[in-house]
């Protein structure tokens, strides 16, 4: 999968899906330190173990580079920036039963916004599946030959079978 390109000092306005979240009873915040365990625990079990490892991650900056989305004080969504590298937007989800509500949108801006007023001028999302999308809300461009990028490294490579050579 590509990584995409945004336009930092383009962005779409914040204001308005984070209204319309709110308006619906959706929060979206960055987590206060204490939710750290909380968050990785939902976004293992509801995404992955590598998403979980990227997002903790986040608690190294102060505040931490990530928001969450809150229903009825339940956990619906988490959105990470600067985690898998610096300048990368991801890893980000939202509950399968939260979907079509605009959360995603909001936390997507929400780091964006974030990111910009950090100093980045640009944000690379890495690794994008609905490119589509992020060239829809946000104006994203592929990334031409950057696909595998940095996700093809290291210890993430399944290792040889036994007896093999490579």
């Amino acid at each position: 999968m590509p990584d995409m390109l945004v336009k930092l000092y383009d962005l779409t306005d914040l204001h308005g899906p984070l209204c319309r979240t709110k308006g619906i009873g959706i929060e979206t915040r960055r987590p206060s330190p204490w939710e750290k365990s909380i968050l990785l625990e939902w976004v293992e079990s509801t995404f992955s173990s590598a998403w979980a490892l990227e997002c903790e991650t986040a608690f190294a900056a102060n505040p931490p580079s990530c928001y969450i989305a809150v229903e009825k004080e339940t956990l619906i969504g988490f959105a990470c920036f600067d985690c898998t590298r610096r300048n990368f937007f991801g890893p980000t989800g939202v509950a399968e039963n939260a979907r079509g509500k605009g959360v995603g949108l909001t936390l997507l801006l929400s780091c964006l916004h974030a990111m910009r007023d950090g100093g980045y001028a640009y944000a690379i999302i890495g690794g994008v599946g609905p490119a589509e999308y992020y060239a829809k809300t946000v104006g994203a461009t592929l990334i031409e030959g950057s696909s595998p990028g940095i996700y093809d490294f290291g210890l993430t490579r399944k290792a040889p079978a036994p007896g093999s050579r490579t």
